[in-house]
């Protein structure tokens, strides 16, 4: 069978596969996951105390790490049993106390609807003051439950300072399926980019801004991704331990529109083409934990990015 017959042949198990799939509810999915907070498109990490939704839904975020990573300095004072909180930067000057629903701005009186907080010794705040306090463009994600703020251009993966490597190491492996060793035009790979889940949201071809496990109704296993794209979102491919390679075409059938130029995208764990193609009696066995990495297939026209699986031998 040639390459492109069995690329055909590969998509039309996985159509039926999808086809007998439950569609999967996004907004139930995504209602208990953490809050991110991504600047000019890049998250930052919070040590010890998390972003979150209050009792009225209101988004919080702890001041401190926000305003340093917007170049501004935070001040404490403690008078007459009130926390006073300030917040300067080179055009703005912000002024708060723990308790209140207000903060003066530039010398304005702002009011919000919720109440500035100490909670795990840190300073928590509307996210509306963020955007007033420190003249920053704020965007409320709801799909995947992030707060941007500034830029949303996403970095390419190449432009984060990861560097290439040669493919030789894992060329046996992603070889088990010949197809992936080369681009669209057919020239060989030579190299290939490790990332980690954490540097997302990144550029391919497409922007990836998410990957994360999802379990169906009927505890059916899937890898679900995030993808900005206008059509499709390209096939995925697994390396297992075994070092051999599971290619996985999208299933189109559970794809879902999320109404802002993204889509969400699932990908079966295990494949019924994992026998019909390479003779794997035993395919259903196959489980995220059993995968070293998850591949971008024809992502990138000069090395195949990888990303590390970060729930290996969980």
């Amino acid at each position: 069978m040639s390459m492109k017959k069995w690329m055909l042949s590969l998509t039309a198990v996985t159509l039926l596969w999808g086809a007998t799939s439950t569609i999967p509810t996004t907004e139930a999915a995504s209602s208990t996951k953490p809050i991110e907070v991504l600047l000019n498109a890049k998250k930052i990490q919070f040590p010890d105390a998390k972003p979150f939704q209050d009792s009225n839904d209101y988004v919080m975020v702890p001041i401190r790490f926000v305003s340093e990573a917007l170049g501004a300095k935070v001040g404490w004072e403690k008078t007459g049993g009130q926390l006073a909180v300030s917040i300067k930067n080179d055009a703005h000057a912000v002024n708060m106390t723990v308790g209140q629903n207000t903060a003066t701005v530039d010398g304005q009186t702002k009011t919000y609807e919720t109440k500035i907080i100490l909670k795990q010794n840190r300073t928590f705040v509307p996210l509306r003051l963020v955007s007033e306090g420190l003249g920053q463009t704020v965007e409320w994600d709801k799909v995947s439950r992030w707060v941007w703020i500034g830029k949303k251009e996403i970095a390419a993966l190449e432009d984060t300072g990861h560097k290439t490597v040669s493919i030789e190491p894992y060329k046996k492996a992603i070889g088990t399926i010949p197809a992936l060793l080369s681009n669209s035009t057919d020239q060989p790979y030579d190299k290939i980019m490790i990332f980690k889940q954490s540097d997302l949201p990144i550029k391919l071809i497409r922007d990836v801004y998410s990957v994360e496990p999802y379990t169906s109704p009927k505890g059916v296993p899937y890898l679900k991704m995030r993808v900005k794209t206008k059509s499709t979102a390209g096939s995925i491919f697994f390396i297992t331990e075994n070092q051999n390679a599971r290619l996985r075409p999208p299933l189109r059938e559970m794809t879902q529109d999320n109404g802002d130029g993204t889509k969400m995208v699932y990908y079966p764990i295990y494949s019924s083409a994992d026998e019909l193609f390479h003779g794997i009696k035993n395919y259903k066995s196959l489980k995220l934990k059993d995968i070293e990495y998850i591949g971008f297939r024809l992502q990138a026209d000069n090395y195949i990015p990888l990303m590390v699986n970060p729930w290996k031998g969980n």
